[in-house]
């Protein structure tokens, strides 16, 4: 299977391709901060999603095609910032399915990713695939980003629209951003931290968009987040007991605001609980379906010695 992946060299990216790398895979990742280079397996392709170019002929014979492209949204905003948020995700998924239109021999299936900012902030209201949209900044990227993907599928190609909750893993993503504080014995909540927070371990994130890719009944909208969702205080609290460390010391909602604008309101002070049906209704396993499980597998023997410990 020749795979195209895009937005590859993120926090989720290179862990996808290497898996793929490992089983086999051919894989050409379309990139912007490297020239074009090769090695056995893999394949690095300069490309700008405002011009046309040779990237084009990665699409025309690839069997699949992940795009994981986009500004950060992780930092303060500003209308410079957003209109970058909202560009690079929309002009990335515009030049595909551009792309997609002119191959001859076009993708089995489109997978784009999203997020469950679709749904916007909800106040504990329990969502899945069939919810409809919020309200907010991200909630309308989302929407025009994913309106530019569901044109893949007017030529014949299967699409999925996979909405990314928080993903976990210790090296990079929100956790990396929690766990100094409670190193030093300052953790503890964002805001009230009785916000939802839909979560899920990377490593189930990758298995599940590797299943995706051969599983003809996943298509539309499919919710990337853990069965059990949590409180940011339920969070807070198993993140230290995993870590041996407290977890009380909340971060005032005013600082958050005072520090990150607009993102922390839409971001950390707010959340939604996101339910993965359609996952679910797929046959997908989660291996990491509940958070105690997730931060005892991401911190390993360390983490469970510190909780015995304490």
């Amino acid at each position: 299977m020749k795979i195209l992946v895009t937005g590859a060299t993120g926090f989720v990216g290179p862990t996808f391709v290497h898996l793929f790398n490992r089983t086999g895979y051919q894989v050409s990742v379309l990139t912007r901060s490297m020239m074009t280079t090769k090695t056995k397996t893999v394949s690095y392709i300069n490309w700008d999603a405002e011009t046309p170019g040779v990237w084009e002929k990665e699409v025309d014979g690839a069997d699949a095609i992940i795009n994981l492209t986009g500004e950060p949204v992780a930092q303060k905003w500003d209308p410079v910032t957003k209109n970058k948020i909202l560009e690079s995700r929309v002009k990335a998924t515009k030049a595909l399915v551009n792309a997609i239109e002119k191959a001859k021999h076009k993708p089995k299936v489109f997978v784009n990713a999203s997020a469950i900012g679709y749904y916007g902030s909800r106040n504990g209201e329990t969502l899945d695939e069939t919810s409809t949209k919020g309200q907010g900044f991200l909630s309308d990227v989302c929407a025009e980003w994913e309106a530019e993907a569901r044109k893949a599928e007017d030529f014949g190609v299967r699409t999925v629209l996979l909405r990314i909750g928080i993903v976990l893993e210790r090296e990079g993503g929100a956790l990396s951003k929690l766990i100094p504080a409670f190193k030093r014995f300052i953790g503890g909540p964002l805001g009230s931290g009785n916000q939802w927070v839909s979560w899920i371990h990377r490593d189930d994130l990758i298995d599940l968009m590797a299943n995706i890719l051969t599983n003809k009944e996943a298509s539309g909208v499919i919710n990337a987040t853990a069965p059990y969702p949590v409180t940011m205080n339920e969070l807070a609290k198993t993140l230290g007991q995993v870590m041996g460390r407290p977890s009380f010391m909340k971060v005032p909602g005013f600082v958050l605001k005072a520090k990150m604008g607009e993102m922390a309101q839409e971001m950390l002070l707010t959340g939604q609980k996101v339910l993965p049906k359609k996952a679910e209704e797929i046959g997908f396993q989660f291996s990491y379906p509940d958070l105690p499980l997730a931060l005892r597998a991401i911190f390993g023997q360390e983490g469970l010695k510190k909780h015995k410990r304490h």
